[in-house]
Formats: structure tokens, sequence, C-alpha cells
């Protein structure tokens, strides 16, 4: 008798086994044959999202309605329906949450973001992307309340769970935790249009796009391929840039410190030409102003636009080094420089070299050449106050002071060496 319900009951187990695989492969069969046309991505994503939890699901239905005609009575058949429910309860979760990814990929492939003006779109994409997950959770709380109805110990709790007002309390009651707190910033970032996919954001002095935005957090990606998790009660909280927040073109600057004898006008039809032969300039504005002037430079910004923020980057260094290329091989003098003056002391007076000059003789009016400093013939009078003796030279010329520079270094020497020279005795 034994042998012949357990033989009865695996030949049903079988057949509904084999049936449910076999009407799985039948629809998958006929979901392939009929993805042309048109419906052709969307059949496709269907079978490939689909295929397994739908298997699953025909596989727990088939048991579960297999298990009355398997002869198995008493406690071991109310065992077997109750985890076959619990089974069918969730296959049939994870089969509706993969419906839900499908209906949101058929919805991005129609919302594509490759084009110049896709703000719309991307929100779009952000508020489908943030209902599927939101209704993700709520299948899985209701499969859970479900499970729990199947006890009839915990019935009374499943049916509070279901319960409007059960839901609302519960809801109310965890408000103020964190992780729901993160939930709710979500739903306000995709709804209020604060936050977008792909948005160009700067967050704690980081460059980056959005890449992500879930119900709890959003994946900032940088600019150097690093990602930024950040919660999503951040963006809700905190100041943040948003540089595509109404639109993506943007406006770069090139901040240049140049000389003051630098020409503007022949610098801004250089940068005019630049601008104008870049293709990353959308032809819609630029400028070239002097907006500041410190002691030793003149603050030059040019401003360029560009269709999106990297563009914008790639213009801005392209500007700079033409402009720099051309200060380098046209007016290198324009480029920032040190200045000095170099002036005698007060009180003095500045020192000569000695030279050979003519002079005229006091008794025969001939001209005749001295050395400036020996006594003779035409000379100057040793004993006046003005003498150009030896002694009196060499006193002036160690009088003298430096300043500094490399000139002034090369005139000093050039002095004491002539106030050396004077100061040999003559022949």
């Amino acid at each position: 008798m034994w042998d012949e319900q357990l033989g009865r009951a695996v030949a049903t187990v079988v057949v509904a086994v084999g049936g449910s695989l076999a009407l799985a492969w039948l629809s998958g069969r006929v979901v392939r044959h009929a993805a042309r046309g048109r419906v052709a991505p969307f059949l496709n994503t269907l079978h490939r999202e689909c295929h397994r939890p739908w298997s699953a699901t025909l596989l727990v239905t088939g048991l579960l309605l297999a298990v009355p005609f398997s002869g198995i009575t008493g406690e071991v058949r109310d065992e077997a329906l109750h985890i076959l429910l619990l089974a069918l309860i969730y296959a049939g979760a994870w089969l509706v949450i993969r419906i839900l990814f499908v209906f949101e990929d058929t919805a991005f492939r129609r919302l594509p973001v490759d084009m110049a003006d896709n703000r719309r779109r991307r929100r779009a994409r952000t508020q489908i992307g943030l209902l599927r997950r939101l209704t993700a959770v709520i299948i899985s709380i209701v499969a859970l309340a479900a499970t729990l109805m199947t006890f009839s110990q915990l019935r009374a709790l499943g049916a509070s769970l279901l319960a409007s007002a059960g839901v609302a309390g519960v809801v109310a009651g965890l408000a103020a935790q964190s992780v729901l707190g993160h939930v709710f910033a979500g739903l306000q970032l995709a709804f209020s249009d604060e936050l977008r996919l792909d948005d160009v954001v700067v967050v704690d002095e980081e460059w980056g796009r959005v890449e992500e935005i879930r119900l709890t957090y959003v994946v900032v990606r940088v600019w150097d391929q690093r990602r930024l998790i950040l919660p999503t009660s951040y963006f809700t909280t905190t100041p943040f840039q948003n540089w595509t927040r109404n639109e993506a073109q943007v406006l770069g600057s090139v901040i240049l410190h140049l000389d003051f004898t630098a020409d503007i006008d022949v610098l801004r039809a250089e940068a005019h030409r630049i601008v104008d032969a870049s293709a990353l300039w959308d032809r819609r504005e630029w400028v070239m102003q002097v907006v500041d002037a410190t002691e030793t430079t003149i603050c030059i910004r040019l401003l360029a636009s560009a269709a999106d923020a990297p563009s914008s980057w790639d213009l801005r260094c392209e500007l700079r080094e033409g402009l720099f290329a051309f200060l380098r091989r046209h007016h290198p003098d324009w480029l920032p420089r040190a200045r000095s003056e170099l002036a005698a002391p007060v009180g003095e007076e500045e020192v000569l070299p000695p030279a050979r000059h003519a002079a005229t003789g006091p008794s025969t009016g001939r001209a005749g050449t001295t050395r400036l400093g020996r006594p003779g013939a035409g000379g100057p009078d040793p004993g006046s106050s003005r003498a150009t003796g030896p002694r009196g030279r060499a006193a002036r010329a160690a009088g003298t002071r430096q300043f500094g520079s490399a000139a002034a270094t090369r005139r000093q020497r050039t002095i004491d060496s002539a106030a050396a020279d004077s100061a040999r005795p003559g022949d």
C-alpha cells in the first residue's frame, strides 16, 4: 500500500515537473518567434529577464496543482501545500519585479540621452528608475506580508501590514529612521527635479557626473574615474553645484597675468582667431576683458561658451595653450617680469671713470696732454677742494654704493679699476 502511494506521488511529481518545464520551453519559443519588427526589442528583453522566474512560477504552480492527485494525505500533504504556497508567493514576486525591469529598460530605450538637449529625458529616466525601485520594495513588502499571513499565529501581523492604516503607521513610525529618511530624500530629488541622471555636479570640491540615483544613495562619477557614494539626504541638506540644472551649456574662463606693456587689442584679436577656429566653441558667445590689476601684472579673463562641461574644459585648455604659444613666439616681453630702478645716494655725486683729456698750459697756451692726478702744466690745483688726485678719487670711489643689480656691480668694478690706475705714479 505504501509503495503504491509512493509510486503514485513520484509519478505525479514527474508529470507536473515535466509538464511545467515543457510549458516554459514552449512559451519561450513562442516569444522568440514573435520577436519581430518593432516589438522585437521588448520581447527579447522580456524573454531574457523573465525566463527563469517564469519557469520557476510554472514549476511551483504545477506541483501545487499536482499535490491533490498525488495520494498524499494528512500532515505531510498540508506541509507540502504550505511550502509550495510560500514558494509560489516568492516566485510570483520575483517574476513581477523582473517584469518591472523589462518596462524600465523599454522606457530607457525610448528615451535616449545621446543628444544636445536631453534635460527632460534625463528627468524622465530618473523618475522611472526611482519608481521601479520603489515598486520593487513595495512588492517585496507585500510578499513578506502574504508569507506571514500563511501562518495562523502571524496572520494578524500580516493583515496589519496590508491594511492601509497599518502601512501608514509603519511608515510614520520609521520615518525618523535614517534609511527611510534617505528613501524619502531620493523621492524628493526625483520629483522636485533637483538632481537627474547624468547631471554635472560639484560636491565636496569634486567635479563629476551623476551615474546612479538609488532610493538611499547617489553615485557620482568623478572626472578621474573615481566614484563618490553619497546618501540622498546629502543633496537635500547640503548646498551643491548643478551645472546642468536648466541646460548643459556652460561658460569656460581662462585667466592670464601679463605685463603692463601688453597690447590688449592685439591679444584680443589673437584670442578671437583661436576661439573662432576651435570646433569646441558653440558659436554662442565669447569675451576678453581686463578684470584686475596687481602691483606687477594685469589680470585678463577670457570667457568662451561650450555645449557641455567636458567640451568647456577642453576649450579652456586649447585657448590657454594657444595664447601662451602666441606670447612666447611674438611677444615674450608681455609675460610678467620684475622691475628695479637704480638711483645715486642723496647728497653724493656720481663718480665717473677717469679718462684722458686735452688741457691748455698756463704759460704757453699750447695744448698739452697730461694724466689726471699728476701735477704739472695744465693740471688742476692739487690744493683745491675739488682735487682729482689719487687719494681724492680713491676716497670718492670707495664711497659709492651698490643697489643689488648686475649693472651696478659691473659699474662699481669699472670705477675701482680706474681709481687704482690713476693712483699709480706717473712717468
